[in-house]
């Protein structure tokens, strides 16, 4: 399955340290064990239910939010040299485990993709925090993930996650006010 998450996400190979590299991935190939939902499904689902007529999917989101989240670090690092302490590994596999949660938070049902009856009950950072855990990603790796949407409001978020929040809320905001693209 290493392979086929690669063809339809290869920002993995932007992760420099192997180690960490297979853990992201270990935490997706469980991800869609755990699913009901397909990798090819995931080009077609919304990246989000909170809004109406999204036409950006899952995939598109997550791959898009990683480049921005990647020349964000670029521009900083070349801005601010070693005073910009980003730890880009870090920042690429949370920017692409962020919402992994999500292929257990939403499902398809009757063509519709809809909250799963876990995702009644669990938003994705923590159900991908939890995914994480088991796959044993660094906590850093895993702050990403906890506090990257809302539920982080109330944390001190690190420069990482302070990046990939911003970048994610650039593409959610764009579409959730019913921006023409």
């Amino acid at each position: 399955m290493k392979n086929e998450i690669l063809r339809f996400i290869p920002e993995f190979e932007l992760i420099r340290d192997a180690g960490l590299r297979d853990k992201s991935l270990a935490v997706w190939d469980d991800a869609l064990s755990e699913s009901s939902l397909t990798l090819e499904d995931l080009l077609s689902m919304p990246f989000t239910l909170l809004a109406e007529n999204v036409r950006i999917s899952f995939l598109e989101h997550v791959r898009t939010v990683c480049r921005m989240c990647v020349a964000v670090c670029d521009v900083l690092q070349q801005a601010y040299g070693d005073r910009a302490s980003i730890r880009r590994d870090v920042l690429i596999a949370g920017a692409l485990l962020a919402d992994v949660g999500k292929l257990i938070e939403y499902e398809k049902r009757n063509g519709e993709f809809v909250r799963s009856e876990k995702g009644q009950y669990l938003r994705h950072p923590f159900s991908g925090v939890g995914m994480c855990y088991r796959r044993d990603l660094p906590p850093e790796v895993m702050h990403v993930v906890a506090t990257h949407s809302k539920e982080g409001d109330i944390m001190t978020r690190t420069p990482e996650s302070v990046i990939f929040h911003h970048a994610d809320f650039i593409d959610f905001d764009l579409i959730s006010k019913q921006r023409p693209f």
